[in-house]
């Protein structure tokens, strides 16, 4: 993969298809300024936390192209060329009106990540890519949760410092590549203009691992134990009363791209796997549930079993709304993993010719429409999508009856070329009980097992060395 060094310069997201144009900002906030999240071992490593923001600006405005990888670029491209990765999975929907914050993991899961630490002993600290086996054993499982613990008090940080960015607070930004004028504080302008603080407002999404995080995140938050559980080794522990706990509810959307589920199986959170999702605490269920996968993941029988299991609603005893709606569960045909992220739109040629997929823009363009659709669905204003989205001429895009994308979430067949919904696989439900008691045991196959023979959805062989390992070319005989 040498030739992606040579990539000059860095490749920009192309325009989208919303009405807003699409400004962006590198924030870094030294951890010391903010309240730790938990009182779990994951916060004690993170002398910063860095994360972006992508937000809709005016069509006039002199927003620039947002650039895929954050500055140093020469030290990202190095690392990227090894493993092909994408930095975010939501482009599309930035342009929509909505404000979308990209984490930076400091986990190992990255092919490289950087903390600048300006007045500490080393001003740079890096944190390189630690490679961890796909099959389960108890030291993967060990390994996993441990990245676990730094990702979810990552976006414990991040949210409180939302909080305090909205509320108007000073916070130190140490990011390279901030402007150097000293009066242009460009945090102030996300004052007074965040949804952080009503409870339910904040959507959570995630592509692979980082689909991942968000369900590990959601639920420990949400299932807080308030007392010490048997064989439980918690991720997460928030203060009870803490702006995360206030957050999180039944009402928050959570959309999956290409959820892994292999870390989710871990022994010692075995009882977090057996709680259903928060949004079956109320009479919506599903609705606000949105995964999306690629023809690879949804080959991987044992994976997609897995995610079948996690967003199903409950049918035991203890479901409080039997006739609640499930889950919203779709694939589009002759996709691949990295067609979920925006690896797709910025190497077409290498997701087409490698990977086998087909219209990667196309993929992307209909995982915007379905999360666009369902924050609609769910009380969140977003622009409307584009004709162009739509696939329709401009003659239909008059229709008034086009502010609600309908058909993305449609159960009909073929109401969208290409877009499957499986989302009646599990309407009726699925019983979770005896979930907390795996004894060490995960219902996810290795990554070696084949299934079929095409070039795209040929088996988790080809979804994780795509995915979680980023997109490395592995020939045949390495498998």
């Amino acid at each position: 993969m040498s030739w992606l060094n040579r990539i000059n310069p860095t490749p920009a997201f192309p325009a989208h298809t919303g009405p807003y144009k699409v400004g962006s900002v590198d924030i870094e906030v030294p951890t010391s300024e903010l309240e730790s999240p938990s009182t779990d071992s994951g916060s004690a490593e993170l002398p910063t936390v860095a994360f972006r923001i992508f937000y809709p600006a005016r069509q006039e405005s002199n927003e620039r192209g947002v650039r895929w990888i954050p500055s140093p670029q020469r030290e990202y491209i190095s690392a990227y060329a090894r493993f092909l990765g994408a930095s975010s999975a939501f482009a599309g929907v930035f342009s929509h009106g909505v404000v979308v914050v990209a984490p930076e993991h400091r986990d190992g899961s990255a092919p490289l990540a950087i903390h600048n630490v300006p007045n500490g002993k080393e001003k740079v600290q890096r944190v390189e890519y630690e490679k961890i086996a796909h099959k389960p054993s108890t030291e993967v499982y060990e390994a996993r949760d441990k990245q676990l613990r730094i990702r979810l008090a990552e976006l414990g940080y991040i949210h409180d410092a939302l909080i305090k960015i909205d509320e108007g607070r000073k916070l130190q930004n140490v990011a390279l590549d901030q402007p150097k004028k000293a009066d242009k504080d460009l945090l102030s302008m996300f004052s007074n203009t965040l949804n952080v603080h009503e409870p339910g407002a904040i959507s959570f999404a995630g592509h692979s691992f980082g689909a991942c995080t968000m369900i590990q995140f959601v639920k420990s938050v949400y299932y807080r134990p308030a007392q010490s559980i048997p064989a439980f080794k918690p991720l997460f522990t928030p203060a009870a009363d803490s702006s995360i706990v206030r957050q999180v509810t039944p009402a928050n959307p959570v959309v999956l791209l290409d959820l892994w589920t292999l870390p989710i199986q871990s022994p010692d959170t075995a009882w977090l796997r057996s709680q259903p999702m928060p949004s079956y605490d109320a009479p919506t269920g599903g609705k606000n549930l949105l995964a999306i996968l690629s023809e690879g993941f949804f080959n991987w029988k044992s994976n997609f079993n897995e995610v079948k299991r996690i967003l199903a609603k409950p049918i035991n005893a203890k479901s409080k709304h039997p006739n609640q709606p499930g889950p919203h569960i779709f694939y589009p045909i002759s996709s691949a993993h990295l067609s979920q992220s925006d690896f797709g739109v910025l190497f077409p040629w290498v997701t087409t010719k490698i990977f086998g997929a087909k219209e990667p823009d196309r993929v992307l363009r209909l995982n915007t429409r379905a999360i666009l659709q369902v924050m609609r669905e769910n009380g969140i204003r977003v622009a409307n999508t584009s004709p162009q989205d739509l696939e329709i001429d401009e003659s239909q895009a008059k229709d008034k009856s086009l502010a609600q994308d309908t058909m993305i979430l449609s159960r009909t067949k073929e109401s969208v070329r290409d877009w499957v919904n499986l989302s009646a696989d599990i309407e009726g439900g699925l019983d979770l009980s005896g979930l907390d008691r795996v004894e060490g045991k995960s219902l996810v196959g290795t990554p070696m097992e084949r299934v079929g023979s095409g070039k795209v959805g040929s088996g988790p062989g080809d979804a994780m060395l795509e995915g979680e390992a980023l997109g490395q070319v592995v020939d045949d005989k390495e498998r």
